[in-house]
C-alpha cells in the first residue's frame, strides 16, 4: 500500500543509495524545509522525491526515483499527485519539473497533465548531457 512521508535524518543511508548527486548539506535542507519525501509500500521504503522552489515562486520537482521493481505500478503517480496537492494547499498556482529528452520520464509527466515549455542544452561545458526539457502544470 502506498505511503509517503517527509524525509528525516534516520533515512539518510537509504536516501543516498538512490540519490548519489545530492550534497549532504542539501539533504539537511530537504529535512529542515520538508522538501524531501520517502515513498513506501507499506513500511518498506521504495523511493524518494525532492523539490526546490524555482525563482522563489514555483515548486520545481527535481527528482523522483523509485526502485525499479516498483515502477509502472502507480507509486510514482501517487507520489507526484500527493506533492501537487500539497503545493496547491500551500497556495502555489503552478509546478515545474524537467527531464532529459532521451529519458522516458517525459511521457510519465505528460500523462499527469504536464506541458512542454522549453529546454536548455549544456553542450561544450563540463556538464554536457542530452537536452534538458522543462515541463509545467497549472494547479
Amino acid at each position: 500500500m502506498f505511503n509517503i512521508r517527509y524525509v528525516t535524518n534516520t533515512d539518510k543511508s537509504f536516501w543516498f543509495t538512490l540519490d548519489e548527486e545530492l550534497r549532504e548539506s542539501e539533504f539537511e535542507i530537504k529535512i529542515r524545509d520538508k522538501r524531501g519525501y520517502i515513498i513506501s509500500d507499506d513500511d518498506n521504503p521504495i523511493g524518494i522525491m525532492r523539490y526546490n522552489v524555482c525563482w522563489d515562486i514555483h515548486p520545481f520537482l527535481t527528482l523522483i526515483y523509485l526502485d525499479e521493481s516498483y515502477r509502472g505500478k502507480g507509486f510514482g503517480r501517487q507520489a507526484v499527485l500527493h506533492w501537487e496537492n500539497e503545493m496547491r494547499g500551500l497556495g502555489y498556482k503552478m509546478v515545474m519539473t524537467s527531464t532529459q529528452v532521451n529519458e522516458e520520464a517525459q511521457h510519465f509527466y505528460r500523462k499527469l497533465g504536464y506541458k512542454d515549455k522549453g529546454s536548455i542544452v549544456f553542450d561544450k561545458t563540463p556538464f554536457e548531457q542530452p537536452m534538458e526539457m522543462f515541463l509545467i502544470k497549472i494547479l
